[in-house]
Order: structure tokens, then sequence, then C-alpha cells
């Protein structure tokens, strides 16, 4: 499997162990025992996926996934041993594709690290063409979102989260609909990252944030005001 993972973790028993799991599914990985030296390395070599832990020295990894938002769409999956639900919900506003508790089974990390490749690489092969909403351009064969020309960058959670909506223009979808087809049936998290992330897309969408309607009590529902 010809994908590269950047592992973050100041524990090097840790990075060992995990290491070991990645090699026997065929992936290669770059280590970074803290901050400083992921965003070094993420920034001088090709990455397709960043396992992040958070407390760590010199700079922890919430201020790591908030820096790769800026420039990058990579899949990230925090690594920590803070399970409170808030910090949970911090790591997706920042941008965090899945979130992983210490202590946890390498078997079950890898297992997420390829479904989030597996998603990535849907969109980034995907044959559809462009299409143009107001001004919103998506087009799903370079996996690329503008906004009156400008670039945004997204994570795939915020990509496949836009893209679902798109596809159901009209159709009020509730939270849990939205939860089950963006995030999985098998995603333990509730409704609330369905606000957040929503809330983070908008924000992205600027001027467009309109297109994306709130139904009362319910859910959200695209739509293209004429």
């Amino acid at each position: 499997m010809d994908k590269t993972i950047l592992l973050v973790e100041d524990e090097k028993r840790m990075r060992i162990l995990i290491g070991d799991y990645l090699k026997k599914e065929g992936f290669k990985y770059l280590e970074a025992s803290n901050g400083i030296e992921a965003l070094d390395i993420f920034n001088k070599e090709k990455v397709d996926l960043v396992v992040l832990d958070i407390m760590m020295p010199f700079m922890d990894g919430w201020e790591v996934c908030k820096t790769i938002r800026k420039t990058s769409d990579v899949p990230i999956i925090i690594l920590t041993a803070r399970s409170e639900e808030d910090d949970k919900l911090l790591g997706y506003d920042l941008g965090a594709d899945d979130y992983v508790t210490k202590p946890f089974s390498p078997k079950i990390l890898v297992a997420k690290i390829k479904v989030l490749l597996k998603r990535s690489d849907a969109f980034k092969d995907s044959n559809s063409t462009g299409v143009d909403i107001n001004g919103l351009y998506i087009d799903e064969l370079s996996h690329r979102v503008t906004v009156d020309g400008e670039e945004i960058i997204l994570s795939p959670k915020e990509y496949e989260l836009l893209l679902y909506l798109v596809k159901n223009s009209g159709i009020a979808l509730t939270r849990n609909q939205i939860l089950d087809n963006v995030w999985g049936t098998d995603y333990y998290g509730d409704t609330r990252t369905v606000d957040t992330n929503i809330k983070r897309l908008r924000e992205k969408l600027k001027d467009k944030a309109y297109l994306i309607t709130t139904i009362r009590g319910s859910g959200y529902r695209f739509e293209v005001q004429k």
C-alpha cells in the first residue's frame, strides 16, 4: 500500500508499537516526537494521513492540527489519553477526522486509517464533473472547492459533508441521517458533531453559507435560492 503516514507521538514505545502495525499493513510511516518536528516533516514530505497525539512538548497537537488545516485537507486522526467529550468536540472543531482514545487497539487504529484513506481516495478518483452553485464550485475530480473563484481548504470530513448536502439538495436531512451517511453507522459520537462541522463549514463558505439552511429541531437542508 503506497501510502505514507505521519505518526506524531512523544512516547517512543507507542511510536514503535503503532509503527510495527503500520508496516505489517504495508504502510510507510514517518515519525515525529513533538509538534514542531511534525510540522517540519509535514512541510517537506508527502503525507497521506496524520496520526496526531495531543499532549506533546514544544507544541501540542491542537496547534499542529489547526496549522495543518490552514493549508491542507489531509486526513487527521487525533490520538490522546484525554477522553472528555469537550476535548473530542474541540478536535472535530479544529478539523480532525477521527478521534482515538488511549488505551486503544492498534488494529482498530489501522482500520480507521484504512477507512479514511479509502474515502479520501474515492473523492480524488471520482469521475464526476464539477458543479457551480451560485459561485460555489465543487470539482469532484480534483477534490477542490472554490467560493467566487477563491479556493477554500476543507478537511476530508467537511468535504464529504458538503458533498452529501449538495447531492441531496432540497431534501430536509436529519442530524442522524447526516451522521450515518458521512461518519458511518459505526461512529459512536453524537449529533452535536454534525452541528460543529456545519458551523465550521458555514464559516469557510463565507457569503455562500446561506445555501445551508437549518431545519429547526431536525437537521439541515442544502437549498439553492433562486
